[in-house]
């Protein structure tokens, strides 16, 4: 199976609301029915015979089991209790789960953890507008009123590939200096329009790097990057795979990334792997899909023969009813054009296509 998509705002993550007190387990109920993907937490004594509720002896075990499964948490109670807890199950901010803290009055929903990346200033919205309180947000770019690319990233269906090197552009912008941008197919048009002053577009990205200071690059090729260049990855590129049987997972997945490497281009913009039905049970296929975070597709070889491919292949007609099975598949699942034509290896052929 396919890894699971990023969190975001199609694709909201469970969400635990836990209270403590009897007031709080009333706030947590109004939450737990006014926001998506919520359940309620309460202790035992207070859920016991209410449904929906899930009882909990401790805090501490509501909170490591959503920590270790990616759940985000709204903790109704005082946030030093919060903090305390938390702390030893803190990685980073690229896995943490978002945390917002609410007073027992429902006066205020304090985004705590993870406010970008994780999504607890949105979520802090959320619940401030559910219990008619205030967000706090306290992240530098929110307050200044500028762009968190960490969190616009996922918005716009956008990878980001180096996380730390937001932190180069956010301190640029805060102190009023403009980063290049480099965004050849203006999938950042909404944003730019919106803050021109943060932005100094170039159309030429060998140009772009020679210039002093961080950068953003919103696209699918490779290059020598800078450590303060953030690299934003859209999601568009597809593999087209023709294998023979018993194929395994590090033939195809070595040949893929040697094909990727060769031509400059990011494994971070890779949605899926395609393949024709007669080989959508290979293990080796399915792994190598899964190991590089695409998802596994096939087509029939009816739906393949449709595909003008430019490198048609008698054998595959003959044994496989296609002519085409990499190319074809990469176009199909892809409905754009080829960007790099059949590769041969040992018992399998590869191609690349890209989205319109």
């Amino acid at each position: 199976m396919p890894p699971a998509p990023a969190p975001g705002p199609d694709n909201p993550r469970p969400l635990r609301v836990v209270a403590l007190t009897p007031r709080g387990a009333a706030l947590a109920r109004r939450l737990a029915g006014g926001l998506p993907g919520a359940a309620c937490w309460l202790p035992e004594h207070l859920a016991a015979g209410e449904p929906g509720c899930h009882g909990f002896s401790r805090f501490a075990e509501v909170a490591h089991e959503a920590f270790a499964r990616r759940e985000n948490l709204v903790c109704i109670m005082a946030a030093g209790i919060v903090v305390r807890t938390l702390a030893p199950l803190l990685q980073d901010k690229a896995a943490d789960p978002a945390v917002v803290v609410v007073d027992e009055g429902g006066r205020f929903a304090v985004s705590l953890l993870s406010g970008h990346l994780g999504g607890a200033n949105d979520l802090a919205r959320q619940v401030a507008a559910v219990l008619g309180g205030t967000p706090v947000i306290t992240t530098a770019t929110d307050v200044a009123g500028l762009p968190a690319l960490d969190a616009l990233a996922p918005r716009l269906g956008l990878r980001l590939e180096n996380l730390a090197a937001v932190r180069a552009v956010s301190m640029a912008l805060l102190a009023g200096e403009p980063v290049t941008l480099v965004d050849p197919e203006a999938r950042l048009a909404t944003l730019t329009a919106a803050h021109p002053e943060c932005f100094l577009p170039e159309a030429d990205l060998s140009q772009a790097l020679t210039r002093p200071g961080p950068g953003v690059y919103v696209g699918c090729r490779e290059h020598r990057w800078p450590p303060d260049w953030v690299r934003l990855r859209p999601r568009i590129l597809t593999v087209g795979v023709g294998c023979h049987r018993g194929i395994a997972a590090e033939a195809v997945e070595g040949l893929i990334r040697e094909i990727f490497s060769r031509e400059k281009l990011s494994l971070a913009c890779l949605r899926a792997m395609a393949t024709v039905a007669a080989r959508k049970d290979e293990p080796g296929l399915r792994e190598a899909a899964r190991r590089l975070g695409g998802e596994f597709l096939w087509f029939t070889a009816a739906d393949l023969a449709e595909v003008r491919a430019p490198n048609p292949s008698a054998v595959a007609a003959r044994h496989l009813g296609t002519p085409s099975v990499a190319e074809a598949a990469a176009l199909r699942a892809a409905g754009g054009r080829l960007l790099v034509p059949k590769v041969k290896g040992p018992h399998l052929t590869l191609a690349v296509a890209r989205e319109p």
